[in-house]
């Protein structure tokens, strides 16, 4: 669940939604509601149903077939896109170390187009290898990621709370030449602020790909809800301290004026504090971020088309598994093809929060389904609903329920409303309607895929 989102959003979210200013932290607390009543919706369902395929598991058996295939495969589609998406930003993260250490030819090197389209292609295949080879290698490779993370992680926080706004100012002064003259006004909109939290919502998808797991994992009845909740508190605490210790060393006018003009990550605007050597361990640190996604999201991404397949929505050797690996071989590469025009799709728009867009709008949605899937299963099945019973108590699990739809519906209108208000230069260029399209091909795939043979 620790992801790189924690380096770029809670900055670039100045862009992204002009006019949050100083209220990003407040917003990334209310963002973490809706996620975590749909986390508490994951660990009961995925329980009693502990099986690969996870959204669409769960609500294709508790509302209905269609549904839990909307449910997955707008799921998988902001998935995947986000996985070229993440690929794509990587490179600019090794051109910033380049910059920390004077590599200057090494920099420019790596702000040629085609250098990094080819790098980030390059990236994700590695990933799809690691995935191929097993989840025994997969978790020798994301274990000591995420500890590299936390450890590297923990350097930004502490850096971020021994500086402070007057030590920034005097830094960049003697560095860049440049003073901080900024207002300190900051007008509170409400509409601003809950569309910030939509997106800042993003950062808290992580815990799904706990789910997708379910059928290759020990325990899943007893150790998947302590995994997906854990996952949240801990990685959630940390990403509020995280964003605390950015906006605690660096002014949010100076953050704001950043983002309008270029991408920027929290690495890169640390460096301005810290010497070349240091600047470049919080890069590395940032980099690693990045690619520690990658496993994680692929491995969620595979087991739906895999649970598709199973179901013969999709065609059966899409369900093939390999006997050796017993990894879903034809899925993942499939999922392999659908990230590599997410990294095209970048390039060509020439703005990653596109991707990111499309992926928040895909998750409330399929995380909105889940919930409603959390509150009907009972009504449909009383048997599963007394294994339900085990992780949280009847009573507890209706409130839960309705208040996660009730939080999830009015973060989607309000992240739909954004985006269709926003000046764009092409039409498709807004996610919801990109969205949109995608869905409707999808569900014209879903009634002729039910012509499959059956596997």
């Amino acid at each position: 669940m620790l992801g790189a989102s924690i380096y770029v959003v809670p900055v670039m979210i100045q862009r992204n939604v002009i006019g949050i200013d100083t209220w990003v932290l407040p917003a990334f607390f209310v963002a973490a509601m809706p996620a975590l009543l749909a986390a508490f919706a994951y660990a009961n369902l995925s329980a009693t149903m502990p099986m690969a395929g996870g959204s669409y598991i769960f609500v294709s058996r508790g509302i209905n077939p269609y549904l839990g295939f909307i449910a997955s495969f707008s799921q998988w589609f902001g998935l995947s896109i986000v996985i070229g998406v993440i690929c794509y930003i990587i490179v600019p993260f090794f051109r910033d170390i380049a910059y920390v250490l004077a590599w200057e030819e090494v920099a420019l090197f790596l702000e040629i187009g085609w250098i990094r389209v080819s790098l980030a292609l390059g990236m994700l295949w590695f990933f799809i290898w690691i995935n191929r080879k097993g989840l025994k290698f997969y978790e020798r490779t994301v274990i000591p990621l995420m500890f590299i993370m936390f450890g590297l992680g923990a350097m930004v926080i502490v850096v971020g709370f021994y500086f402070n706004h007057e030590d920034f100012a005097r830094i960049l002064s003697s560095k860049q030449g440049e003073s901080l003259t900024y207002s300190t006004n900051s007008v509170f909109h409400l509409g601003i602020f809950f569309s910030a939290s939509a997106v800042l919502f993003a950062s808290f998808i992580g815990f799904d790909s706990v789910a997708q797991a379910a059928g290759e994992a020990k325990k899943p009845e007893k150790l998947l809800p302590r995994a997906i909740i854990l996952a949240f508190l801990i990685v959630s605490s940390f990403y509020f301290v995280f964003t605390a210790a950015v906006y605690h060393a660096i002014p949010w006018q100076f953050i704001a004026q950043e983002a309008a003009k270029k991408d920027i990550s929290v690495a890169g605007l640390f460096s301005i504090l810290l010497s070349p050597s240091w600047g470049a361990v919080i890069l590395i640190g940032a980099t690693v971020a990045l690619l520690n996604d990658l496993p994680a999201m692929l491995l969620a991404v595979s087991r739906l088309l895999f649970a598709w397949a199973e179901d013969s929505i999709f065609p059966k050797k899409l369900a093939y598994i390999n006997p050796q690996t017993h990894i879903p071989d034809n899925a993942l590469l499939v999922s392999g093809f659908v990230a590599t025009m997410g990294i095209l799709g970048s390039h060509w728009a020439g703005d990653f929060f596109l991707g990111v867009d499309i992926m928040v709008t895909s998750m409330l949605v399929n995380f909105l389904l889940v919930c409603l899937a959390w509150y009907i299963l009972p009504k449909r099945n009383v048997i599963i609903a007394e294994k339900m019973n085990v992780v949280f108590p009847k009573i507890w699990r209706s409130i839960l329920a309705i208040v996660g739809i009730i939080l999830l519906s009015v973060f989607l209108v309000i992240h739909v409303w954004k985006d269709i208000n926003t000046t764009v230069s092409y039409w498709y260029f807004h996610s919801t309607y990109a969205w949109l399209i995608v869905m409707s091909m999808a569900s014209c795939i879903y009634f002729l895929g039910r012509n499959f043979p059956k596997v």
